[in-house]
């Protein structure tokens, strides 16, 4: 697909040094933008920057770094056109077991910092009446599960956050997008169950703790988590569309439990969870 400089369109995302991110960004950069990818570990971007995109170092729990990835693309390229909040993680553990200082900081990054990068960039999509916001949730957004309370907390924040969004920014013709995956094959699984072991892997919540590793391994194991170019293709749907939806949902167990949830009811919902955690 072939674009001049003055209709190139410029795309930014978070977190794109693994996982969902960087097929992100490789997807964006063979729809013919220019990619800026930015994470914390900008050397495993080294393979995107050779496909032609501007990879930089950016902790989005960071004031200083988000204002200057966002000053930069302003002053050089007029802001973005497609800004995709990928930037985020999980923790998991009971409640009782993290502490306000972990929470605090998940929050920094699954919704204060992406909001502070979109605060930087919206003048310049107000200012040209166009743009597409596309904010990476969770079905963790609508439902929830035991010993996932701050990570539940912060995906359900950043949901609500993009409605309010949505409205406000209709008037400039800039599109907020939600997507919404389930199960999806990265390190999120590892990473989400060595941390709540760690927490909560003895004592009180042990036995609650020990069934929801195994249930979690048992669902990524043998390949059976879905693909992260299914999510790639909600990502494209929602890039390329006139009116793109408010909402994008794929991914294992995604479309069955948010199903479940809305019709059936917390009580039923709270069932099911907990039976598939014997």
């Amino acid at each position: 697909m072939a674009h001049s400089v003055s209709d190139q369109k410029i795309a930014l995302v978070t977190g794109a040094s693994s996982g969902m991110g960087k097929a992100f960004a490789k997807a964006l950069l063979a729809e013919g933008m220019l990619v800026y990818a930015v994470a914390r570990r900008v050397e495993q971007m080294a393979d995107l920057a050779q496909l032609g995109a501007i990879a930089l170092q950016m902790d989005i729990s960071s004031e200083t770094a988000v204002q200057a990835v966002a000053q930069r693309i302003n002053e050089q390229h007029a802001g973005v056109d497609i800004l995709i909040n990928n930037a985020g993680y999980g923790l998991y553990g009971a409640m009782e077991d993290i502490t306000l200082d972990e929470a605090r900081a998940l929050f920094e990054v699954n919704l204060f910092g992406m909001a502070r990068l979109t605060q930087l960039l919206l003048p310049a999509m107000r200012n040209k009446r166009a743009g597409r916001i596309i904010n990476i949730s969770s079905m963790g957004g609508k439902i929830y599960s035991p010993l996932g309370s701050w990570y539940h907390a912060s995906k359900h924040a950043l949901e609500g956050w993009s409605d309010c969004l949505r409205l406000e920014l209709r008037a400039f013709n800039i599109d907020v997008v939600i997507i919404e995956p389930g199960l999806i094959a990265t390190e999120f699984a590892d990473v989400m169950v060595s941390s709540m072991l760690r927490r909560s892997g003895a004592g009180p919540y042990g036995k609650l703790t020990q069934a929801l590793a195994a249930a979690t391994q048992a669902s990524y194991q043998a390949g059976s988590a879905s693909d992260p170019q299914l999510i790639v293709a909600l990502i494209l749907r929602a890039v390329r569309a006139r009116k793109p939806k408010t909402r994008y949902v794929a991914g294992k167990y995604a479309t069955l439990l948010l199903f479940i949830r809305k019709w059936f009811g917390d009580r039923m919902f709270d069932k099911i969870v907990m039976a598939m955690l014997k």
